[in-house]
């Protein structure tokens, strides 16, 4: 084939470009795959560079996959075998296997998952006496993960607080454990070899003069490591192509770093850039809207995105009068359009922030009986952590629950293992009761004969979390299914067990928030009757595959494309999430992502909000994003949804004036005072009623509320917003 057919000036550009350092910045929906794989046909094929001589660098196994079947389609099997091809971590596992007796590892080494790290971290923490509710395991493991991709060692990690002087005696034992085990983790496999290259010149000249030809994709998801990995293999041919876009980079939680773009061009001060701006995917009116949200961000180089498939439809701004209209217009509007056939089901995806807002909009789905499928999660009610608090809310309903009092009973770990549950069950069957009436049983009888079954430690725990299940089951009679809820996740500490410190700890805690909020719809009601509904939800086959539409993220979202799109929780707190309101780079990353969310429609776009959410115990009203502000009225057609069906006058303004306006419910409480200093300061030492007694370490105001952190004595580290904690200063 003709390597160079189809492509535009600027594509073929970059195909035939001369040797050195080169790089892409690739638009959305600008063809970069297609660039990559013809930049290497055209190497081999037209430049004479052998297959083995070429390096190219993918971000997953999928693209490394798609690349290699076009490869062989264009050029043929033999002429593309021997590609030097694969993600960063598959391609530094060929050459550590290679050079093994140069890092004292063994050429079979394992590689250690994600579940196995956290293990020997934890194993750590228990041989070393620190406390795991301030040191958990994943937190530490997240700490860890990242001094490894910013090329750090366990000797050089660096100690400015008592918890870095922790961590990092932690960090020095996970690695003996690994190497005692002839073992690596995924970041050791970077790791090494970077450090195989910087203290071996003859191993390193052997890789970087093989490879003449080095092509990176999705260079702007880099981290530090990867950073020089790339500079370390170029560093004799200095042919390194890179094609990515810092518009795109939204994995900042994962080390990625999109001033790598920026650091090529400066290590690289003779390298050629290439704009790709040209989109194949997307009408000219949500190019404008995209181009118009991300040009707020600084430091960037721009590109003008054009399409020549004409302007296509305004966009959508639709308000709704709160969250639950906010799921109903999206569904309601999916089944008019594929009614009037304007789409059909697969046509459209609806993409949130945070995987916590798929479960009123999977519950609408399900009522209106229309399929969907969930896309990089599970759906709301078979995600792990939502799962195990329902069990627990069905163990109080029923004591006799086998399945549900299996899965709880050590969740959080409370030193109930299997060998004493399978006894509790096996004496349970003998003395034909549940397990569940055998822990009542130890829980409220000093003198139970079932005490002679266990001793001491576990005896113990058995009858304290049997006093726990008599605790609740008395309270279930008296409390609304929220206090209830509430007095659960206290009693277990489960916010502390969830929300670890990291984005996904948050987002385990966000889906638990979540699902307290349909408690709220029940008080009133008894707790079956909660527990009725989840089932009836939770046991559809609710994802589908083939013709329906798809629920993800926004994160999930990127390299994929569909002809409509729904982008809804467009609040100041939701998108842009509120953690990032005092992060600068933070909130331009949250720019970044509704930028990616706006690229990924190919005909129509919806952006949807709701005046007014649950929460808290009752209805709050919202604040509109800011990212809607910077969308020009000229492209938009805007209209919102109350109680009555009258459309709000006014709306299309109050987006875009200068501060939201906020509308509120009439059932809503009195504001509160908006908070401007701080009242809480560090080294303070409070009291909470259910917490205990703790010592202040941060406080900042946040939303006009002041947020403090706390280390607690008994419940570890917690996050408050002082208006609803009822704090008392002890000094």
């Amino acid at each position: 084939m003709d390597l160079l057919s189809n492509l535009n000036n600027a594509q073929i550009q970059a195909v035939t470009a001369k040797d050195g350092p080169i790089l892409v910045l690739a638009g959305p929906g600008s063809g970069k795959t297609s660039v990559l794989t013809r930049r290497i046909a055209y190497l081999i094929d037209k430049l004479g560079v052998r297959s083995y001589q070429i390096l190219a660098v993918t971000f997953t196994n999928k693209a490394s996959k798609e690349m290699e079947s076009r490869l062989q389609n264009i050029l043929g099997f033999d002429k593309a075998n021997g590609l030097f091809l694969g993600t960063f971590h598959s391609i530094c596992v060929r050459i550590l296997r290679r050079e093994a007796d140069h890092i004292d590892l063994g050429k079979n080494f394992v590689i250690f998952d994600a579940d196995d790290q956290i293990s020997v971290i934890k194993s750590i923490i228990k041989e070393l006496n620190i406390n795991d509710k301030l040191f958990k395991p994943s937190a530490v493991h997240s700490e860890i993960s990242k001094a490894k991709n910013e090329l750090i060692m366990p000797d050089d990690y660096p100690i400015v607080t008592f918890r870095d002087e922790t961590v990092k005696k932690i960090y020095i034992r996970y690695q003996t454990a690994l190497h005692q085990s002839n073992g690596v983790d995924f970041d050791d496999l970077l790791l090494l070899t970077t450090n195989l290259f910087s203290q071996n010149q003859q191993v390193l000249e052997k890789y970087s003069s093989q490879f003449k030809h080095i092509l990176v994709d999705e260079f702007q998801d880099t981290n530090m490591v990867q950073y020089q990995l790339i500079q370390q293999l170029s560093s004799v041919n200095k042919n390194v192509f890179c094609v990515g876009d810092p518009d795109q980079s939204v994995y900042r939680w994962r080390g990625a770093d999109y001033r790598n773009v920026a650091n090529f061009e400066k290590d690289h001060p003779s390298c050629e850039t290439i704009l790709l701006e040209q989109n194949y995917r997307s009408k000219q009116t949500i190019l404008d809207a995209a181009m118009a949200v991300i040009d707020r961000n600084p430091r960037r180089k721009r590109k003008q995105l054009f399409s020549n498939l004409g302007a296509g439809e305004q966009i959508q701004v639709y308000e709704a009068f709160d969250d639950k209209g906010e799921a109903s217009f999206i569904v309601d509007t999916i089944k008019q359009m594929v009614s009037n056939k304007k789409s059909e089901y697969g046509d459209f995806a609806v993409m949130y922030r945070t995987n916590a807002m798929s479960r009123l909009i999977e519950e609408t789905f399900i009522h209106s009986n229309v399929p969907y499928r969930l896309v990089g999660a599970q759906r709301f009610y078979g995600r792990r952590e939502v799962k195990d608090f329902v069990a627990y809310l069905r163990l109080v309903q029923n004591r006799h629950d086998e399945i549900s009092l299996g899965r709880v009973i050590n969740v959080p770990a409370r030193g109930i293992g299997d060998k004493t549950l399978e006894a509790a069950q096996t004496l349970a069957k003998e003395s034909y009761l549940s397990t569940g009436e055998v822990l009542l049983n130890l829980a409220s009888d000093p003198k139970s004969d079932f005490q002679q079954h266990f001793k001491g430690r576990a005896l113990n725990n058995l009858i304290d979390f049997g006093k726990l299940l008599v605790k609740w089951q008395d309270y279930s009679s008296t409390l609304s299914v929220t206090e209830l809820f509430d007095q659960l996740t206290s009693d277990i500490q489960y916010e502390s067990y969830l929300d670890d410190g990291t984005e996904e700890g948050q987002d385990r805690w966000d889906n638990i928030l979540e699902l307290r909020k349909l408690t709220e719809e029940y008080n009133g009601k008894p707790l079956n009757e909660f527990l009725e509904n989840i089932a009836l939800v939770s046991d559809q086959d609710t994802i589908k595959e083939g013709n329906v539409p798809t629920l993800l993220t926004l994160h999930a979202a990127k390299g994929l494309e569909f002809k409509n799109v729904f982008i809804m929780g467009l609040d100041d707190g939701i998108l842009p999430h509120s953690r990032s309101f005092n992060e600068p780079e933070e909130m331009e990353e949250e720019r970044r992502l509704f930028y990616v969310g706006i690229t990924r429609a190919k005909d129509r776009l919806f952006l949807v909000r709701a005046s007014s959410r649950a929460g808290r115990g009752f209805s709050e009203d919202q604040m509109v994003s800011r990212f809607l502000r910077d969308i020009p009225e000229s492209l938009v057609s805007t209209k919102s949804t109350f109680s009555a069906g009258v459309s709000r006058p006014g709306f299309k303004a109050s987006y875009k004036a200068e501060e939201s306006v906020r509308w509120a419910s009439p059932t809503l409480p009195p504001k509160k005072p908006v908070v401007a200093n701080t009242k809480y300061r560090p080294g303070m030492r409070v009291k909470h009623n259910v917490y205990g007694e703790g010592m202040v370490i941060g406080s900042r105001v946040q939303n006009g509320d002041e947020i403090v952190d706390i280390i607690f004595e008994t419940a570890g580290a917690k996050k408050l917003d002082t208006s609803l904690a009822k704090l008392t200063i002890l000094s």
